[in-house]
Formats: structure tokens, sequence, C-alpha cells
């Protein structure tokens, strides 16, 4: 997205100061976005809410002893980013309902809970976007599907866009998808770091230490991370050039083939996914 539609956002208020909320502000401020006003948040008085309103002059509402913290938050709001848990987005879209402004646009990234719900708890005048993030947005390399709701524009979907690509890349995808987005991408990072967690164990068991093993196994994910994201060929692409016909590559790939690693994936990100849609109710 080009610069220019980064340059002004209206004044954005995040409820949650949760780790996705944190990851929110630090983009927008490191992206050095125009906004109208200071950004607003909501918590419950965390160590996280307490740094980013001290470091960064964040306006911050405490909910645990301010009741109308939330309905302060959101008056005159452009832009409000429901950064909660699934179990209390009601509650919270029926507290605010009657101060969201006219023609702003709330942003869920709550997994699980759909668009329909969300609109059905807000009036009309204003329109719903439904974002999954994932947490490597905590460095701004996160990767987030986005769905427009019923009353969501063309540039509804732009505000929602660059405001996450200050935190990594966007996909824009039908609602339809956006659990498959959380069973790949927003469950992703958890994959990775199981593989890398069983990979470390078997690099102790072979005699390394947990330090020598650290450097060996994070090392290679994260320079083979690096190589994909540098290199023009695909990921098949690259693996075959580690894989020399009959070596020792060859071997180890052919056990993970054989022990149906790929169903595997397929299990667990339909899991995933029929998960996300029983939190949808």
């Amino acid at each position: 997205m080009p610069r220019k539609e980064l340059e002004n956002l209206p004044p954005i208020a995040i409820l949650g100061t949760g780790a996705m909320g944190g990851a929110i502000i630090r983009g927008l401020l490191n992206a050095n976005v125009k906004i109208s006003e200071r950004i607003r948040i909501t918590g419950h008085g965390t160590q996280q809410m307490q740094e980013l309103t001290d470091i960064y002059g964040i306006e911050g509402f405490d909910a645990r002893t301010d009741p109308e913290a939330n309905i302060k938050a959101v008056k005159g709001a452009g832009i409000v980013v429901l950064a909660l848990k699934p179990d209390v987005i009601a509650d919270v879209l029926k507290e605010i309902s009657g101060a969201v402004e006219d023609g702003a646009i709330i942003i869920s990234i709550a997994a699980g809970i759909t668009i329909k719900t969300i609109e059905s708890l807000l009036p009309e005048t204003v329109s719903v976007i439904r974002v999954m993030p994932n947490t490597p947005a905590l460095v701004g390399k996160g990767v987030s599907g986005i769905s427009a709701g019923t009353r969501g524009t063309i540039a509804d979907i732009a505000v929602a866009d660059a405001l996450f690509r200050t935190v990594g890349t966007v996909l824009t995808v039908p609602e339809s998808q956006i659990d498959e987005v959380t069973s790949i991408s927003g469950s992703g990072p958890a994959y990775v770091f199981f593989l890398i967690e069983q990979l470390t164990t078997v690099a102790e068991h072979q005699g390394f230490t947990p330090e020598q093993a650290a450097v060996l196994v994070n090392g290679t994910f994260r320079g083979a991370c690096e190589l994909l994201a540098s290199s023009n060929k695909s990921p098949r692409e690259l693996r075959q050039l580690v894989t020399s016909t009959k070596g020792t590559t060859a071997a180890a790939v052919s056990v993970l083939e054989d022990g149906g690693i790929r169903e595997i994936f397929e299990k667990a990100t339909g899991a995933a996914l029929r998960r996300a849609r029983q939190l949808a109710g």
C-alpha cells in the first residue's frame, strides 16, 4: 500500500492492552502515522498498559477503577480496535453501543466472533471489519487476514489494511475463509515453535548442550526463513537444493514423508478450524 495512505488516520481507540493491542500501537508509532488525536487505550492496569501510557504518551483508561473506561475511550474515535478475549466481546459491545461515533470503523481481532454477531450489537451507522493477525506482529513481521462486514466500504478496508501493514503483511479474504486464516497463520507460529522445540530436544538427545542445541536449531530455522524471504524460489525448490539424491537429507525427508507429516498438518489445522467455528457458536 502506498505510504500516502498511511499519512493520516482518525482518532483511534484500542480496547484491550494485551500483546496484540500493544503490537498495533507500537506499529503505528514506528510507522510515524499521523493520528488526529492521541491513541486511547483501555485495560486493567497491567504493566503493559502502564508502559504504553508512560513511555509512549498514550491516553489510558483503567477499567478496574473506571466503569466507563470503554465508553470514554470510544467517544469521538473514528477507529475502534477490539483487542479483547472472545468471551467478553459481547458485553463490551453492548456497553459501548450507544457511545460509538456514526461512521466509525470497528475492527475486531477476536478469534471466532463473527461479523454478524458484532454487527447485531452495534448501530447500523458503523462498519465492522474482522482481522486475524498473528504473534509475529510483535516484531513487525505479522500476517493478518482481513474481512469486511456488510457495511464495510472499500475505504474502510483500506484503513484497516493500512493499520495492520504497520505490523506486517495483509491478505484480504471473504469472512468465509477467516477461520481458515486462523488455522494456518493465526495458529501457525505455534506449529513452527513446536517443530523447533522437538528438533531441539532431538539435538540434546544427540549429545549437544541446551545452549548448543538452541544455536543449531534456532539459527537453522531463522536462516531458512530469511533465505526463503529473500529468494525467488519456492519452498519446494529450496528444499530440493538441499536434498541430494541418496544423501543424508533425502534419507531424513523420506522418513518425514513416510510418517505422513502432510496428513498430520491437515489433521492439526482441521482441528484448529473446527475449534474456531465452535467459538463462533
